[in-house]
């Protein structure tokens, strides 16, 4: 259930030597010639530079005079570049060197400082994604190839550790998402959860269906109703560091609709064909903490998981139900296919019950996110201004963007019902992004600041900036960069 693999070692390396390396691979600016002299037989470099004229975004490589043969990999790109420039050049460089299928990688730095810094951190990140290998049932290839192990030179000073998480914990999430249903069913992700609590020295409370019931979480039970077995349920986890208890710091809520066929509004074949990814959300956020509990971050996190299908079946949810969620709200159903924010509302109250500082949603959410930013960006919405630079700031700096949208209150009046508190959705698709997070918001606490990410870019044909594969992890490092180090706390204090 959970990825096997071990993850390849990385050292620094000794010296300048490429001998023992497959590849080896180096990023410089395109005018910046003078680099070149800290690579490796620094000839075959200038060589290699000299083909053409150098322009920022391209890829070139060669073959280093030994008796390795190791395969040089030149990447040019402009000093200003984004973080997620330099993860997409870092991926298409590991692409121009897949051919040889490397066991052993080295990174070279040839600048010093925040630069070397920031470009081994793409080329690591790459690399790690790379290495790994998305599960599959196909018999094994004879003779396959994996990356094993990584060299750092040039960069006695630069540590590892935080990128290797990071990378680890997209990892994690790109493989529970690529996982079949019939595997990732509710009972395989409670079991997967399980293990990964043990492992991972996290607490971990299963509120299954009666109990569920007895909360009065009807709006995820109405999307469970129609499933063949029970089973469904919401999985509450806990890390705090040492010393530490009580509410926690921030609570990680995940969307887990581990199959979605649209419930009694069913999908079209097309659309229903890839839904065993409707619960990438879940996965972020799992993964998520378990990286905060690997790195030891000081921050005590809790992660909230809404696992389920959405079923077609004679127990289904309709359209016009009325149903009532934890919180007491009411909510007249419009569309069986809008399980999502159905299964959100109450996992939202419950985890607000526990008054974390600040909470934040992951899901895979609506259509209407798609077609605003493609899969090249995620939607991000908060119920604080002063959260929005600290959103788009941590999205720009992880490489996994987000743009925000409003967040107004007038878009309420779409929302209006005659006969409960709020419809589920409107009958019209038009901003259906915008409208579901109004409608979350009416089950997160006002005095508590929130996010809520629509993950649009969950998956896309091609990838995604390092990420070679269509199932992308994209919401992992987005939340540790803006967990650890956009300095959320502050901001927190300054929102109120």
């Amino acid at each position: 259930m959970l990825p096997a693999q071990p993850a390849p070692a990385i050292v620094h390396a000794r010296g300048r030597n490429a001998d023992n390396l497959d590849v080896l691979l180096a990023i410089v600016p395109p005018g910046a010639t003078g680099a070149l002299e800290r690579l490796p037989q620094p000839a075959r470099w200038r060589e290699l530079h000299a083909r053409t004229p150098a322009r920022t975004g391209t890829v070139r490589s060669g073959t280093l005079g030994n008796a390795r043969q190791t395969t040089a990999v030149l990447g040019y790109l402009r000093k200003e570049a984004s973080p997620f420039e330099r993860l997409t050049l870092a991926a298409r460089m590991l692409k121009e060197a897949a051919g040889r299928e490397p066991q052993t990688v080295g990174l070279a730095a040839t600048e010093d400082g925040r630069a070397a810094q920031a470009t081994l951190e793409a080329l690591l990140a790459a690399t790690l994604v790379h290495a790994f290998a998305l599960p599959t049932w196909r018999a094994p290839a004879r003779g396959e190839r994996r990356v094993r192990r990584v060299e750092i030179l040039n960069a006695a000073g630069f540590d590892p550790k935080y990128e290797a998480s990071v990378a680890a914990g997209t990892n994690l999430a790109r493989w529970l998402t690529a996982l079949p249903p019939n595997i990732l069913d509710a009972r395989g992700y409670r079991r997967a959860i399980t293990e990964l609590a043990r492992t991972h020295h996290l607490k971990l409370r299963w509120l299954d269906e009666r109990q569920l019931k007895r909360l009065g979480a009807n709006a995820f039970l109405a999307v469970a109703a129609a499933n063949d077995e029970p089973g469904a349920g919401i999985a509450h986890l806990s890390y705090r560091p040492h010393s530490r208890s009580g509410a926690p710091d921030v609570a990680l809520i995940g969307k887990g609709i581990i199959f979605d066929t649209g419930g009694v509004n069913v999908k079209s074949h097309r659309s229903m064909l890839d839904m065993h990814t409707d619960m990438a959300g879940s996965a972020v956020a799992l993964a998520s903490l378990v990286t905060l509990a690997e790195l030891k971050a000081p921050i005590a996190a809790d992660a909230w998981l809404a696992i389920t299908e959405n079923r077609v079946g004679p127990h289904g949810y309709k359209p016009q139900d009325v149903i009532r969620a934890a919180n007491g709200v009411t909510i007249q159903v419009i569309h069986s296919d809008a399980e999502g924010r159905m299964a959100l509302a109450d996992t939202l109250a419950l985890a607000a019950r526990t008054r974390p500082r600040f909470m934040i949603d992951f899901a895979t959410l609506t259509g209407a996110c798609v077609y605003a930013l493609t899969e090249r960006m995620s939607g991000v919405f908060t119920n604080r201004d002063a959260l929005v630079p600290k959103l788009v700031a941590a999205g720009s700096a992880s490489g996994e963007r987000v743009w925000n949208f409003p967040f107004a209150e007038d878009y309420d009046q779409d929302l209006e019902s005659k006969v409960a508190d709020i419809v589920q959705c409107a009958v019209e698709g038009k901003g259906d992004h915008i409208h579901a997070t109004r409608f979350l918001s009416r089950f997160v606490p006002a005095e508590i600041p929130w996010a809520h990410v629509d993950l649009s870019s969950a998956t896309r044909h091609g990838g995604l900036a390092h990420v070679g594969t269509e199932v992308t992890g994209f919401g992992v490092r987005f939340a540790l960069e803006l967990l650890l180090r956009q300095g959320l706390t502050g901001a927190l204090e300054k929102s109120g």
